[in-house]
């Protein structure tokens, strides 16, 4: 078996990026203007929705989303209900936006929040649910917004990785009433680093403009101020004693703009979106189709009929009754040159910045579990089948060996 190198992740940086990344520096105009813009019209209508705020990273998305509940009564310690299992900025978030954050464990099939744990959690406080489509695979979504539904919540997907997914013929990023993407380095639709929210409410969209840049009362979805065109704003000294609405604030905000050489690497990527997607998910589906063959020591997750994964990586656990360790597993992927990431941890249990809420060990035994046996591998573009044959036979080999 010949040798081969699969990496983690990559980047896409297409000529039409390089193209504008030079034209915004000549313009000497960089911070978020035009280029910002266009990047969200695009990924809007990727996603189906009529709102894309760009901010600076997946977390600020994650934030900003939850922020604009403050705008509707939410007070600061008001509760969001969240997976145990996730990337520890899914936790963070929820403090950052002046909330606590109420785990739920997860399902070990799908790694998403159990849905059937969800009301039970629920207390007066609650102010919304926030699922993570972990790995790119819906959550239960039907469910979890039937359940919001009744208590009078809101819905806000964690789409961080769910790029390319679709849950019952709809986009992530459109399931509920806001989302939350990454456009980190490792994800399909990447600014180098950055995020997007998505909504389909105009009100929510003017306020997360406003979130995203301290507060301020000047929230156009189009700034004529950032344009090459014009350098006069008839709205901007509306206010009773003439203010610049640039510099009066409405609310507490926060300081995440994407600028415009990140907005010139995302809109090259989505010239070639669905390419990207595809050859991902050619490669993912190619590995999960053949995995059975590591039962009952490995095991990952399945595509159902109903929904598409958003190709973003390739989940393994080791299970119980393994006559190995994930250490030992991931020593001898990297040894063969697989890159990994371990499969994230119990935020709540496992994770001691949050030690501080009261949670007990034991409290969240399926994300506990992946927290000490879950790994995750690429599939990204720069990949092909010869690389995901390569993957499946070094893990028959590493299991034949034990």
């Amino acid at each position: 078996m010949q040798k081969r190198t699969v990496p983690f992740g990559t980047i896409t940086i297409t000529d039409t990026a390089k193209r504008l990344i030079g034209e915004a520096l000549e313009s000497k105009r960089i911070s978020c203007g035009k280029l910002v813009r266009e990047f969200e019209d695009r990924f809007a209508g990727l996603v189906g929705a009529s709102e894309a705020v760009a901010v600076s990273s997946g977390t600020d998305a994650d934030i900003l989303a939850l922020a604009v509940l403050h705008d509707f009564g939410a007070q600061q310690g008001d509760e969001i209900i969240v997976p145990a299992l996730s990337f520890v900025a899914t936790g963070n978030a929820v403090l950052h936006a002046g909330f606590t954050p109420v785990f739920v464990d997860i399902e070990r099939a799908t790694l998403n929040i159990d849905p059937t744990q969800i009301e039970a959690a629920i207390t007066s406080k609650t102010r919304a649910i926030m699922p993570v489509h972990l790995m790119g695979k819906p959550a239960e979504m039907d469910t979890i917004n039937a359940i919001a539904k009744r208590h009078n919540l809101t819905v806000v997907e964690d789409a961080a990785e769910a790029h390319g997914a679709h849950y019952k013929g709809k986009a992530a990023g459109s399931l509920a009433d806001l989302a939350a993407f990454s456009t980190y380095v490792a994800h399909i639709i990447t600014t180098g680093e950055g995020g997007v929210i998505t909504t389909n409410n105009e009100e929510y969209g003017d306020i997360l403009r406003s979130l995203r840049s301290h507060g301020r009362n000047c929230t156009c979805k189009r700034c004529i101020m950032n344009t090459d065109e014009v350098t006069y704003c008839a709205k901007r000294f509306r206010g009773k004693g003439g203010e610049d609405v640039r510099f009066t604030f409405d609310r507490i905000g926060y300081s995440c703009k994407m600028n415009e050489l990140e907005a010139a690497i995302g809109i090259g990527a989505m010239e070639v979106y669905d390419e990207i997607v595809k050859k991902r998910h050619d490669n993912l589906i190619h590995v999960l189709e053949r995995f059975d063959r590591f039962a009952p020591y490995l095991s990952t997750i399945k595509e159902e009929q109903y929904e598409q994964i958003g190709p973003h990586a390739i989940p393994i656990i080791v299970n119980e009754g393994a006559p190995f360790t994930r250490a030992e597993l991931t020593q001898y992927l990297e040894k063969s040159s697989i890159e990994t990431r371990t499969l994230f941890a119990s935020m709540p249990t496992q994770c001691p910045g949050f030690a501080y809420l009261g949670y007990k060990l034991g409290q969240f035994p399926n994300a506990e579990y992946m927290g000490h046996h879950g790994l995750h591998i690429g599939v990204h573009q720069d990949l092909g089948i010869e690389d995901m044959e390569y993957v499946l036979q070094i893990l028959s080999q590493f299991i034949k060996t034990t």
